[in-house]
């Protein structure tokens, strides 16, 4: 009965790191590729360098909002 309890304890553990990493992956390929786009567009368009700028660093931290709201669901999931 206690090693059932201890595998249960083992998997969330595992369950959470996963959850927390797959989110903090997720959202450094996403800021990469909103990068990356926002660096061809102005290589583009120079003169509306600043608008593009704006945008991306709102959508940046949109997307941290949504990692960060993942990591503490995984969190949660560990300590509930």
């Amino acid at each position: 009965m206690i090693s059932m309890i201890l595998l249960a304890e083992a998997l969330a553990s595992f369950g959470a790191a996963f959850g927390a990493g797959l989110s903090a992956i997720g959202a450094g390929i996403g800021i990469g590729k909103i990068g990356s786009s926002a660096m061809e567009a102005i290589a583009r368009q120079p003169e509306s360098a600043g608008d593009i700028r704006s945008n991306m660093i709102v959508i940046a931290a949109l997307i941290e909002g949504v990692a960060l709201f993942a990591v503490i669901v995984s969190a949660l999931a560990l300590f509930i």
